[in-house]
C-alpha cells in the first residue's frame, strides 16, 4: 500500500501543487482507518481500490480535491465515516463530491428500473453541480473492470454489460477518450472472450509488418513536412483499439483480413493554420478516399473534440486514417471534461468556455425532471449515447441532434414557440414529412403559422429528443388542462378495472393521498392531468396504488375491503387469459396486433368465435369503439397469473436495404434462441425495406429486449408492433 501511495504522489507531483500533498496523505490515512479489516473479493485489502482510483484520477491530471475525493469515495457508503467528518477535515467541496459518488442503495424502490433511474439522476444532479463527480466515477468503474477476473462469471458479464451500455458512452460523451477505449476493450474481454482472443491473436501475428509500415509512413511524413518548412511536428502511429476492430467486424460482417484500416497516424502541430497546411501536404502525398474527410475543427463535436480526419491510401495500397490537431486540441481530445480543471486552476493557458459547453447536463435534467423510471432511462440513453447528426439552419448555424431526429426535434431545438407553431418543414429547399429522419449536412427550415393549433399528441411518438418530448408535454399541460384531466381519469379508471382494483381507491384520501405525494403531485386533478398530457404513465400510478393498498392491508392485518383489490387465489387459464364474468369461454388472440403478456389488453365478443383479445391500442379496436353496434361488445380481460408459455407476435423492422440484412436479423434471433415462424419483406422504395417477423416471446419485456438487440444491427432504423400504435422502447 505504501508503494502504491508513493506512486500516486509521484503522479500528482508531476503537475500538481506541492502544498496539496499533505491533504492527499491525510485522506489516505482516513481511508486506511475507515476500511480497516475490509477485503476485496481478490483477497486484497479494500483500501487498495480507492488508492488505485485516486491514481487514475491523478493520471488525468485532476486537481487535489478530486484525488482526495477518490481516496474517500466509498467511505460514506461502506464505513461509519460521516459527511460531517469529511467536511470538517477536507472541506465542503470534497464532502459534496463524495456524497455525489454514493449510491442510493439503502432506499427501497418498487423496481430495479426505478432504483437505476434514481441513481443515474442523483449522479447527474451531482455532475451538474460539479463535473468532477463523473470523472471520479469513471475512474472507479475502470479499476473495477480492470479487476473483474476476481468476480463470478455472471457478475463479470453484468458489470461488463453495464460498463458498455452506460459508462463507456458517458466517457465518450464527455470526451474522456483516455478512459473510454480501455473501458470498452476490457468489457469486451468478458462479453465475448472468443472474439477478443481472436482479434488479439491476429494483431500479435501481424504486429511486425504493421510496425514497419507505420515507421515508413512516419519517415516519409517527416521528410515532406521538413521540405515545407514544418520541422517541429509530432507524428505517432497507433493500431485501432480492439473494440473498434470488433465493431467493424460485427457491424459490417467482415473477417479480420477484410478490415484494412487497422491503424491510424496522428499529427500534432502548434497552430490551427498548421493543421490545414499539413492536411494539404498529406493529400498531396497520398490519395484521399472520397467521403472520408471530416473537419471537427470548424465544427467541434459536442464533447469538445476538435481534429481533422482524413482516410488516405498509402503507397502499399493499404488505407489508413490521419488525425491532425494542435497540442491544445490533443489535450482536450485525451482528457475531455477533465481538462476543464487544468484551465480553471491556470495549469494551461487559455479557457475554451467549458462551463457553457457543459450546459447540456443541466438541460438534460430539466427535460427529464418529470419522467418516470422507464422513460428517464430510455430518454437518458438516447440523449447520452445516440450517434449524432449535424444539421444547419438557413442562416448557417449548426444544430446537433441524435441520429434519427426529425424536423420536429429540430424545431424544438430552436425554440419551444417554433415547435408549437410548426406546420411543416423544408429540408434542402424541398418540403418533407415532419417525421422524416434528418441526415448530416441537411439545411432545415421550419414552416410556422400563427393559426397553428399547437402540437399533436402523435408527435410524442415521432420525436427523438427528450427536449422536444418535454416541451410538447409542457404545451399540453398548460393549454389542455380540462381535456387532460378527463383523459387521465378515463385512462386511470380503465387501468384500475384491468388490474382488479376497485375505483373507490380514488375517493379514499388515506390511500390516494400518499400516492399523490410520492409521485410529486399536489392534488388528484394534477395527477390526472399528468396522466392526460403524458407526464406520468398510468401503469406507474396503478403500481403505486397497489403498493399502498397492500401496505395498509399488512398494517391493519385484515382484507375486509380496506385493500380495495379483489383478493383472490392465483387465476389460471389454459389460454393465459381471464375473461371477467365468464368461465369456459373460447378465447383467441387477434392476429392484427398479436398481444403478449405485459400488454394492456381488451376483449371483444365475436359472433360465434368466442372472445377475441386485442392490444388496447390496436388500430382495429379504435375503429370498433367508434361503431354504434359494436361498442357494447367489449369485455374486461386480463392476463392469468400462471403464464408459462410463449406467444407469437408480429414485429415490423424498417431498415436500409443491403446485402446480408436478412441473414443478420435471423442470426441475431438464433443467437437469442428466439423461434422464427414467419418472415416477409416489402420494398418501400428509395433504398428502404420493411421486414415483417413473426416470433415467439414470453412477454412484453422479453419483446422489448429483443427489439433493442435488433435495433443495433446495421441499417435498422426503427421497429414497431404490427397493427398497433405502440412502439417498443428502444
Amino acid at each position: 500500500m505504501e508503494q502504491q501511495l508513493t506512486k500516486l504522489l509521484e503522479t500528482y507531483r508531476r503537475y500538481g501543487r506541492e502544498e496539496e500533498v499533505p491533504r492527499i496523505q491525510a485522506a489516505y490515512a482516513l481511508a486506511v482507518q475507515a476500511h480497516e479489516g475490509q477485503k476485496r473479493e481478490s483477497g486484497e485489502p479494500y483500501v487498495s481500490h480507492p488508492l488505485a482510483v485516486a491514481e487514475i484520477v491523478a493520471g488525468l491530471e485532476m486537481d487535489a480535491e478530486s484525488v482526495v475525493s477518490a481516496l474517500l469515495h466509498d467511505t460514506l457508503e461502506d464505513t461509519n465515516v460521516t459527511k460531517e467528518q469529511i467536511s470538517a477535515q477536507f472541506g465542503e467541496n470534497v464532502a459534496g463530491l463524495v456524497e455525489g459518488l454514493t449510491k442510493l442503495a439503502r432506499i427501497p424502490y418498487s423496481s430495479k428500473a426505478e432504483q437505476e433511474m434514481e441513481n443515474l439522476r442523483k449522479m447527474f444532479i451531482a455532475m451538474a453541480k460539479d463535473i468532477r463527480v463523473i470523472v471520479i466515477k469513471l475512474a472507479d468503474r475502470l479499476h473495477n473492470v480492470r479487476t473483474l477476473s476476481a468476480k463470478p462469471p455472471d457478475k463479470q458479464r453484468e458489470i461488463a454489460l453495464e460498463t458498455m451500455d452506460v459508462y463507456s458512452p458517458i466517457a465518450h460523451r464527455l470526451g474522456v477518450t483516455k478512459l473510454k477505449w480501455e473501458l470498452e476493450d476490457l468489457s469486451l474481454q468478458f462479453l465475448d472472450p472468443y472474439g477478443y482472443a481472436e482479434i488479439t491473436a491476429e494483431l500479435e501475428k501481424t504486429s511486425h509488418v504493421r510496425n514497419v509500415l507505420i515507421s515508413q509512413i512516419k519517415e516519409r511524413m517527416h521528410e515532406r513536412f521538413a521540405e515545407a518548412g514544418l520541422k517541429d511536428v509530432y507524428i505517432e502511429g497507433r493500431v485501432k483499439h480492439i473494440y473498434s476492430i470488433y465493431r467493424k467486424m460485427f457491424m459490417q460482417n467482415k473477417t479480420f483480413d477484410e478490415v484494412y484500416d487497422l491503424y491510424a497516424m496522428r499529427v500534432i502541430v502548434d497552430t490551427k493554420d498548421d493543421c490545414y497546411n499539413i492536411l494539404g501536404l498529406i493529400h498531396d502525398m497520398y490519395k484521399p478516399i472520397p467521403g472520408r474527410f471530416k473537419d471537427y475543427i470548424s465544427t467541434p463535436k459536442p464533447n469538445m473534440y476538435q481534429s481533422l480526419h482524413s482516410t488516405v491510401i498509402g503507397r502499399e495500397g493499404i488505407p489508413f486514417e490521419v488525425q491532425i490537431r494542435t497540442w491544445q486540441m490533443h489535450h482536450v481530445a485525451e482528457y475531455g471534461v477533465a481538462a476543464h480543471w487544468k484551465y480553471k486552476e491556470g495549469l494551461i493557458e487559455g479557457n475554451p468556455s467549458y462551463d457553457t459547453k457543459l450546459e447540456w447536463i443541466r438541460k438534460m435534467l430539466e427535460n427529464q425532471q418529470d419522467a418516470d423510471a422507464e422513460d428517464f432511462i430510455s430518454n437518458f440513453k438516447i440523449d447520452m449515447f445516440a450517434d449524432e447528426v449535424y444539421v444547419f439552419t438557413p442562416k448557417g448555424d449548426v444544430i446537433n441532434l441524435p441520429a434519427g431526429a426529425t424536423p420536429i426535434d429540430f424545431a424544438y431545438a430552436i425554440h419551444s414557440e417554433v415547435g408549437n407553431r410548426m406546420v411543416g418543414a423544408k429540408v434542402n429547399g424541398r418540403i418533407v414529412p415532419i417525421d422524416g429522419e434528418l441526415q448530416n449536412g441537411d439545411i432545415v427550415e421550419v414552416l410556422t403559422s400563427k393559426a397553428s393549433h399547437g402540437p399533436s399528441r402523435d408527435w410524442l411518438k415521432l420525436v427523438r429528443t427528450s427536449e422536444a418530448r418535454s416541451k410538447i408535454k409542457q404545451w399540453f399541460k398548460k393549454e389542455k388542462r380540462e381535456e387532460n384531466i378527463q383523459q387521465g381519469r378515463e385512462s386511470l379508471e380503465r387501468e384500475l378495472r384491468r388490474n382488479g382494483i376497485d375505483q373507490a381507491v380514488l375517493e379514499k384520501e388515506e390511500i390516494i393521498g400518499p400516492v399523490i405525494r410520492k409521485l410529486s403531485f399536489h392534488s388528484l386533478e394534477e395527477l390526472l392531468s399528468g396522466i392526460g398530457y403524458g407526464g406520468i404513465t398510468v401503469a406507474r400510478v396503478v403500481n403505486r396504488l397497489r403498493e399502498e393498498c397492500q401496505r395498509r392491508t399488512r398494517e391493519s392485518g385484515c382484507s375486509d375491503g380496506t385493500l380495495l383489490i379483489n383478493v383472490r387465489p392465483a387465476r389460471k387459464s389454459q389460454s393465459g387469459i381471464i375473461v371477467e364474468g365468464m368461465d369456459s369461454v373460447l378465447v383467441k388472440f387477434a392476429r392484427c396486433c398479436t398481444p403478449v403478456p405485459g400488454d394492456s389488453i381488451t376483449g371483444f365478443v365475436t359472433r360465434g368465435y368466442g372472445v377475441s383479445v386485442h392490444c388496447i391500442d390496436c388500430i382495429n379496436v379504435r375503429s370498433l369503439e367508434k361503431s354504434a353496434d359494436t361498442g357494447d361488445r367489449f369485455v374486461p380481460v386480463s392476463w392469468a397469473d400462471d403464464i408459462s408459455t410463449s406467444y407469437e407476435v408480429v414485429i415490423q423492422v424498417l431498415a436500409k436495404d443491403r446485402e446480408a440484412l436478412i441473414a443478420d436479423l435471423t442470426v441475431q434471433l438464433a443467437g437469442m434462441h428466439i423461434p422464427l415462424h414467419g418472415l416477409q419483406t416489402k420494398d418501400l422504395g428509395r433504398g428502404d425495406v420493411m421486414v415483417q417477423l413473426t416470433i415467439s416471446v414470453m412477454g412484453r419485456s422479453h419483446l422489448d429486449s429483443i427489439c433493442v438487440r435488433l435495433k443495433r444491427i446495421k441499417g435498422v432504423q426503427g421497429i414497431e408492433r404490427a397493427g398497433t400504435s405502440a412502439l417498443p422502447r428502444l
